[in-house]
C-alpha cells in the first residue's frame, strides 16, 4: 500500500461519524463521508448500504424541494437527480455483487444476507415509494428471501426486523390490494406494530435503535398518528438536535400532546 493511500484511509471518517451525519439529516456531508469510506474499503457492506441510504434520502430531499409537482415533472426539473441516481445505481450494483459473491461461499452468513436484503430494499423503496415506478420486483423478492433467512436463524436481529417491517409496510401501502398476494402479502399495521415493538424493547446499539425509531416516526407521520409521532420526534431530537426535519415537524405540531 502506498503512503498516499494509507494517509487517505487514515483520514477517512468512521462509519459512526457518517451515521451521525445521516441521522442529523445532513445528507450531503453523509454522502461525502460514505464516498470516502467506500473508496477506502470497497468491500465494506455496512458503508455501502449507508451510502445507498444517503443517496436515496438526497434524492427524496431534492425532489421534495420541487414543491407539489407530480413525480414525473419533479424529476424532469431536478437538475441534481440524474447524477444522484447514477451514483445510487452504481453503489447498489457494487454492493449487491460483493454480497452475492460472499453468499456463494457462505450462503447463511447473517450479516451478508442482511446487507443484500437492505440494499435491495433501498432500491425498491426508491423506485416504488419515491419515484412511483412499478419496478424492482426481482430486488423485492431477493430482499424478502434474504431478510426472512436472517430472521429464521436469528429472530432477534433488530435491523432485519425493521427492514422486514418496511416490506410489510411498502406492500401494504404502495401495492393495490387485489395484487398484494402476488408479492407474498403485506400489512401496514403489522409493519407499524413490529417497528413499535422493536423500539419499545430498546437495548440495542445506538444507531440500530436510531434506525428503528426513525422508521417508527416515518410510519407514524404517514399514518397521521400525530401525537405519537410528536412523542417519537421529541426523543429523536434529543439525540439528533441538528436534524432540521425533526425540528420543523415539532415546530408545526408544537401543541400536540
Amino acid at each position: 500500500m502506498s503512503r498516499a493511500v494509507a494517509d487517505d484511509i487514515a483520514r477517512s471518517p468512521t462509519l459512526q461519524e457518517a451515521q451521525r451525519f445521516f441521522y442529523n439529516g445532513d445528507y450531503d456531508t453523509a454522502a461525502t463521508a460514505t464516498l470516502a469510506l467506500c473508496a477506502a474499503r470497497p468491500d465494506d457492506l455496512a458503508a455501502c448500504e449507508l451510502r445507498t441510504s444517503t443517496l436515496l434520502f438526497q434524492i427524496k430531499k431534492v425532489l421534495g424541494e420541487q414543491g407539489n409537482l407530480d413525480k414525473t415533472t419533479a424529476w424532469r426539473l431536478c437538475a441534481a437527480c440524474p447524477a444522484l441516481m447514477s451514483a445510487f445505481l452504481a453503489e447498489t450494483a457494487r454492493g449487491q455483487t460483493v454480497a452475492r459473491a460472499r453468499l456463494e461461499i457462505h450462503p447463511e452468513d447473517e450479516d451478508t444476507l442482511f446487507f443484500l436484503g437492505k440494499l435491495d430494499l433501498n432500491y425498491v423503496w426508491l423506485q416504488l415509494g419515491t419515484l412511483g415506478h412499478k419496478t424492482g420486483w426481482d430486488e423485492y423478492w431477493e430482499a424478502r428471501r434474504s431478510l426472512d433467512r436472517v430472521l429464521q436463524t436469528n429472530p432477534e436481529n433488530i435491523r432485519a426486523r425493521v427492514a422486514r417491517a418496511w416490506i410489510d409496510y411498502i406492500v401494504g401501502t404502495k401495492v393495490p390490494r387485489g395484487v398484494r398476494w402476488i408479492l407474498g402479502g403485506g400489512n401496514k399495521k403489522r409493519g407499524l406494530v413490529a417497528v413499535r415493538h422493536v423500539v419499545e424493547m430498546g437495548g440495542s446499539d445506538f444507531f440500530v435503535q436510531a434506525e428503528a425509531m426513525f422508521a417508527l416516526w416515518d410510519m407514524q407521520v404517514r399514518e397521521r398518528e400525530v401525537p405519537e409521532a410528536v412523542a417519537t420526534a421529541r426523543m429523536l431530537a434529543r439525540d439528533f438536535p441538528e436534524n432540521r426535519e425533526l425540528r420543523r415537524f415539532l415546530t408545526i405540531h408544537a401543541t400536540a400532546q
